[in-house]
């Protein structure tokens, strides 16, 4: 194709990032600028102008979705195939080297994927056959101690044990988990990453064989690489190689999971002739919305320097409304997105946005109250669905024996007599002799260890799994599923449930059938089995990413971490109050205020039209009530860019320093008590006015007595007292 049709349409800056031979590239791509495209039409640039293969490219990105739209939309723009290039996540990528170079890796060649969930099971088993006590040292957290170890690289005979005894039984967990892990031929997500790593630094022939063949290496969203991910990459592109990465330092927001800023700041350092190029100019936000992002993100340190501008409008000014707690902001929400949809607004293109998931409930009230349809986005992924994991462990089992997190999983899901005791004598067993949970079930029944009903009950479970093992090799992939879920009885388990669980459950079950028959229809050419094990890691690698389901025109509630990637025309970001945004925990742990303000700095920028902003004077978290300053994020921004506004009726709320009076909720009268007033109570003894709320016989009254705090009372029953 004419080298001119790839470079038209984009912006100078774009055009600079597209075709640039520098060796080493650093695209500074702030929020909205087309970093996506940017990163397509350099793909498309490599191979049409710069005559690369295909195979000798390696796009990495973030997410299967991001990969899957890349390959799409490079293949648009070229009109053809681009098979042979390699397009996927860090841990897409991982696996389908070890798949590749098993015995190097020193894995067996049917390895499985674990999953979260079944990585905790496994730990909980681990720590079982240690006798540790999971109170002492809960599960979660080992899980947490194992996964941030590999993350940064460390295994753990590597790792300082000169120590405290807490982290010695991490330690001794850690290197029991690893055993069993191996023993079963059991890989989780981290795992992926550091074998994979290991694999360059072991076996450097391979990895001479990769830094030849792919001679240009691009990375989307490197704000967010992780120390063992950023390891990995440097290895393989080495001295010599080519490598475009794309991201932006005011966007690095997942610090709390592994995400390293400092690799991207670190960049220039560590690959020297880096040429940086910025893409400041954004496609999304009105001139204000840009003009307040960029004021906040100028408060942090340490920054590579980025602009945003739009040859866009200037937009409306910032709404900010400042409730009086917690209620009334979301009275607030509400009344105006139902005013929105009166002017013809889609309820889909409104976000609420929020710092902690506890926020939601109030907004949620609010939005129920007005009739308004919302949708938390983010909720229970497909494949990690109860049911779903429960069929695919039967799928698992079938093909990997050996795999005792599948196993003891499903052993008794459905009920079929199989009890914790006899359970617990497979495990014993199983350690006692460094045996799977499968032989060693085979082994204690041969031997006659159990009583003559657990021993049947256990037979027939191993008997069932080898009959629908030996329909691998001979019943398509979609046949096989739907005889595993009907035959093994978990269709007629979850049709004995009442209600819409049962009937959630049994449409998800069937769903699962048609996943497999879809991913039929994407590789076709693979024998039954290898078909099944492809299916089962694409399941498992799926698990971790959200599942698009189709939804009712309606409001969008999520939270900050959320929304990243996403954008809006409306935008209301709520609860903006010192020690809720930003985080109380970001006073005290270096580098954390400016991750929340970078927080802060994605949320503003998700909005393209409209944005509003809500503080709450009081507000009722956690069981306690508090009060609040506005937070420092809104005083960051230029006042002339923000306009106050007010609820025009429903509720009063108090103004600090101001003791006027305020009319009640839509009542003609005027209240009886003035706010910051002086009133007593019979019981509570005497207080301060702070707002009043409803009208008629249910009005209500906040008052803040000396002694016992602040109460909300109804004037009709609090029979107050002025002490003027």
């Amino acid at each position: 194709m004419d080298m001119s049709e790839i470079l038209d349409s984009l912006n100078d800056a774009q055009k600079t990032a597209v075709s640039t031979q520098a060796q080493r590239t650093l695209v500074l791509a702030g929020a909205g600028s087309g970093k996506t495209r940017v990163l397509v039409h350099r793909i498309g640039w490599l191979l049409e102008a710069q005559g690369l293969s295909p195979y000798r490219v390696l796009a990495v990105t973030f997410t299967n979705k991001a990969a899957q739209e890349m390959r799409t939309r490079i293949e648009a723009l070229l009109n053809r195939s681009v098979q042979g290039m390699w397009v996927g996540t860090f841990h897409s990528i991982a696996h389908r080297l070890l798949r590749m170079h098993w015995e190097a890796a020193g894995l067996p060649e049917q390895f499985q994927i674990l999953d979260s969930e079944d990585q905790l099971r496994l730990i909980k088993r681990t720590m079982q056959t240690l006798q540790v006590d999971e109170e002492r040292w809960p599960p979660k957290q080992v899980q947490w101690f194992i996964n941030n170890h590999k993350d940064e690289g460390r295994r753990a005979e590597k790792i300082d044990n000169n120590t405290d005894q807490q982290t010695l039984m991490m330690l001794r967990i850690y290197q029991a988990y690893e055993d069993n892990c191996q023993r079963a031929g059991l890989v989780d997500f981290a795992e992926l990453l550091l074998r994979a790593y290991e694999l360059w630094l072991k076996q450097p022939d391979l990895l001479e064989h990769y830094s030849n063949r792919f001679e240009h290496v691009l990375v989307d969203e490197f704000q967010d690489t992780n120390t063992i991910q950023y390891a990995w990459l440097k290895c393989l592109i080495g001295e010599q190689g080519q490598v475009t990465v794309v991201g932006d330092d005011d966007q690095s927001i997942y610090g709390w999971r592994g995400a390293k800023i400092e690799n991207i700041q670190l960049f220039e350092q560590d690959f020297k002739g880096t040429h940086i190029i910025r893409l400041e100019q954004n496609y999304r936000s009105t001139e204000t919305i840009l003009r307040a992002a960029n004021a906040i993100i100028a408060h942090n340190d340490n920054r590579m320097g980025k602009e945003l501008w739009t040859q866009g409008c200037s937009g409306d000014p910032i709404a900010l409304y400042t409730a009086f707690n917690e209620v009334d902001e979301a009275r607030y929400v509400a009344s105006r997105i139902k005013a929105l949809a009166e002017q013809d607004h889609a309820y889909r293109d409104t976000a609420i946005l929020y710092r902690s998931n506890a926020q939601s409930r109030v907004l949620e009230e609010a939005l129920l109250r007005e009739g308004l349809p919302y949708r938390i986005f983010g909720g229970l992924r497909f494949f990690e669905r109860a049911e779903i994991k429960n069929a695919l462990c039967y799928l698992r089992l079938m093909f990997n024996t050996a795999d005792d997190a599948a196993f003891e999983r499903i052993v008794a899901v459905p009920p079929r007599g199989i009890g914790e005791r006899t359970l617990q004598e497979v495990r014993e067993y199983a350690k006692e002799q460094q045996l799977s949970m499968w032989v060693a079930s085979e082994q204690i029944i041969k031997d006659n260890r159990l009583s003559a009903r657990a021993a049947r009950a256990l037979q027939a479970f191993l008997e069932q799994i080898i009959g629908l093992s030996e329909r691998v090799n001979v019943q398509k992939l979609a046949q096989l599923v739907e005889a595993v879920i009907s035959e093994v009885g978990l269709l007629a388990y979850h049709q004995k449930e009442k209600g819409e669980k049962g009937r959630v459950r049994i449409e998800n079950l069937k769903e699962l059938v048609s996943a497999a028959k879809e991913f039929e229809s994407v590789v076709d050419d693979q024998e039954h089995s290898q078909l099944l094990a492809l299916f089962l890691d694409h399941t498992a690698l799926e698990s971790r990413e959200l599942q698009a389901d189709a939804f009712e025109d309606s409001v969008q509630m999520m939270t900050l971490h959320t929304a990243k990637g996403l954008e809006f025309p409306v935008v209301f970001l709520v609860g903006l109050e010192e020690g809720l945004f930003p985080h109380q925990m970001s006073r005290n742990e270096p580098g954390r205020l400016e991750e929340e303000r970078r927080l802060c700095y994605v949320g503003i920028t998700r909005a393209m039209q409209h944005l509003y902003l809500t503080y709450a004077e009081t507000r009722r978290l956690y069981g306690r009530e508090k009060r609040h300053v506005s937070s420092r994020f809104i005083r960051e921004i230029p006042k002339e860019l923000i306009e106050e506004v007010r609820m025009g009726s429903k509720v009063s709320r108090p103004m600090l320093h101001n003791t006027e009076s305020m009319p009640m909720a839509s009542s003609e009268a005027e209240a009886p008590f003035s706010l910051g007033q002086r009133v007593l109570h019979q019981m509570f003894g005497e207080g301060t006015v702070l707002g009043f709320e409803g009208s008629g016989q249910n009005a209500r009254v906040q008052v803040n007595f000396d002694v016992k705090g602040s109460k909300w009372l109804v004037l009709n029953y609090a029979k107050l007292e002025s002490t003027v």
